[in-house]
């Protein structure tokens, strides 16, 4: 699929069926912040189940927004499922599975995101 028909269906997901299941973005986002910072309170480091949980929190501040959209449930249930696999995981500290993730390599930097926008445009052409 080109760039263009990727940004098309992202344009009309955006603005139609996905405005009216999880509300206006704004607020939508808004609330998926309050949920982050409070579960990030006194948080130093992020850890994959730290994520699974916040994820969670996505799909909990959609339902408060939105309409009802059983995918946010079903999903909701799936990060938490993933969440339990990641604290048995960090509790058998499994090294094998836990040593694997580079966080290096997933930090967004300010010469990342001009790169990717430099990508996309050229995608776009």
């Amino acid at each position: 699929m080109p760039a263009r028909e990727v940004l098309e269906t992202a344009l009309e997901l955006v603005t139609g069926d996905r405005a009216s299941a999880h509300g206006p973005s704004p607020e939508n986002h808004e609330n998926i912040a309050r949920l982050w910072n409070g579960y990030m309170y006194n948080k130093d480091e992020l850890t994959a189940h730290d994520v699974a949980n916040m994820m969670e929190l996505m799909k909990v501040a959609r339902r408060k927004t939105g309409s009802f959209n059983m995918d946010d449930y079903v999903d909701g249930a799936g990060y938490a499922a993933v969440a339990y696999e990641c604290a048995e995981a960090e509790e058998k500290n499994e090294e094998d599975v836990l040593d694997t993730f580079d966080p290096e390599r997933f930090r967004l930097t300010e010469e990342g995101f001009r790169l990717a926008g430099d990508k996309l445009k050229e995608m776009a052409k």
